[in-house]
């Protein structure tokens, strides 16, 4: 039997929305029936673009009794108040990651979703795509032997692009460590089986202009004896999409002589300029453009940069396209049919825990554990300590 139609309503029509839009307006299943934003430009682009109700407060839209789950896309800052908010009004959640800034927090929203008899998933993160997962059924198969170690990196110009001033703050969720660090964890936790037993890291903070976290470098170990060095940078030098044959981290071709773009449009531009540009590019704002179409004949899954799973009998390397597998005498790659909607197993995840009522995966538990990870990237670069964890789940979880 067919399903109803799942009706959504977006907390926050900002770039995380714009990001999503592709995958919410081409999935059959989703239904875009409200939004909430307090820009009233952004209200009224909703209204044009999906004949749907718009509302100044997030609180106002959780009230309405025609809507069914919450997309939560607002600041950081405000993910718990929302996701407690949609959980007091008996709606169910998809929020963005980072889950949240605090363990306390993370919490708190897992509670929130209990009480309120709904369920909650957190993404998009890289771990949903299916190279990645491709990979982890790989290694939970067996056939090249048991993990031993990850290696993970990725390199862009995330810092250079235009930010609101908190985003460059580190208190209130400015920096990769919350930004970026959630999907290269997510990675490596869930090709490992989840569960982090300590982490020690170093951070980089290397512009006065930007002052937050750009780079990090981690060390985790795991319970099953797996390790993981994972790095970032995001200060716009090298770019690892050289290593992805130039299709970039959305699944889309990247012009590699566009080298420089995203520090050349900053240059010279004080704060409040840099935050009028970002307000201009925004979701209803004066240079919006609405993301591009989801032809898979140009676009492929997305990805996160390089990753190598090194198992006893060979190594694995998610890509674009598929999945590359190195043996003792051969190697082969395993080819992925390019995603119809992109980012599609996130609603994938969504649907079946409203419509099934089955646990999501990239639940609460799963993102805090997520989290605790970042928490300690941080806590281990200012101490200069290994961190040990003591709130990690397993895939079972």
């Amino acid at each position: 039997m067919e399903h109803r139609k799942l009706r959504l309503g977006v907390a926050g029509l900002g770039r995380a929305f714009s990001l999503m839009l592709p995958t919410l307006a081409g999935d059959e299943r989703i239904a875009i029936v409200a939004g909430a934003d307090p820009r009233a430009e952004a209200r009224a682009q909703f209204e044009r673009d999906f004949e749907g109700r718009s509302f100044a407060t997030v609180e106002a839209m959780c009230a309405s009794p025609d809507i069914d789950a919450i997309y939560i896309s607002t600041p950081h800052q405000f993910h718990r108040a929302n996701v407690e908010s949609a959980a007091r009004n008996g709606k169910h959640v998809l929020v963005e990651k980072p889950m949240a800034l605090s363990i306390d927090d993370c919490a708190a929203m897992i509670e929130a979703a209990q009480r309120g008899g709904v369920h909650m998933v957190v993404g998009h993160s890289h771990s949903f795509d299916r190279p990645i997962a491709r990979a982890r059924e790989i290694v939970a198969s067996g056939e090249i032997g048991r993990l031993r170690m990850i290696n993970a990196m990725q390199f862009t110009d995330f810092l250079y692009r235009p930010r609101r001033p908190e985003e460059l703050r580190t208190p209130e969720g400015g920096g990769v460590i919350f930004n970026q660090a959630p999907h290269q964890v997510d990675n490596v936790r869930l090709i490992a089986g989840g569960r982090v037993k300590s982490v020690r890291a170093s951070v980089g903070v290397w512009d006065a202009a930007r002052p937050t976290e750009g780079a990090y470098q981690a060390f985790l170990t795991f319970e099953n004896d797996v390790s993981a060095a994972i790095s970032y940078s995001g200060y716009g030098h090298f770019d690892t999409d050289e290593f992805c044959d130039w299709i970039a981290e959305s699944g889309q071709r990247k012009d590699p002589e566009r080298y420089g773009g995203a520090r050349a449009a900053l240059q010279g531009l004080g704060a409040q300029a840099e935050l009028e540009l970002k307000q201009q590019l925004n979701y209803g704002g004066a240079r919006y453009a609405p993301p591009h179409g989801v032809n898979p004949a140009t676009r492929w899954h997305q990805h996160f940069g390089l990753l190598v799973a090194s198992c006893e009998r060979g190594d694995l390397r998610p890509q674009p396209h598929g999945v590359m597998i190195y043996g003792d005498s051969t190697r082969r790659f395993e080819a992925l049919e390019p995603p119809r909607v992109p980012r599609s197993e996130v609603m994938d995840e969504l649907c079946a825990a409203v419509f099934d009522n089955k646990a999501p995966l990239h639940g609460g538990a799963w993102a805090m554990a997520t989290m605790e990870v970042c928490f300690a990237i941080l806590d281990s670069a200012q101490r200069q300590a290994e961190i040990r964890m003591s709130h990690q789940c397993g895939l079972d979880a």
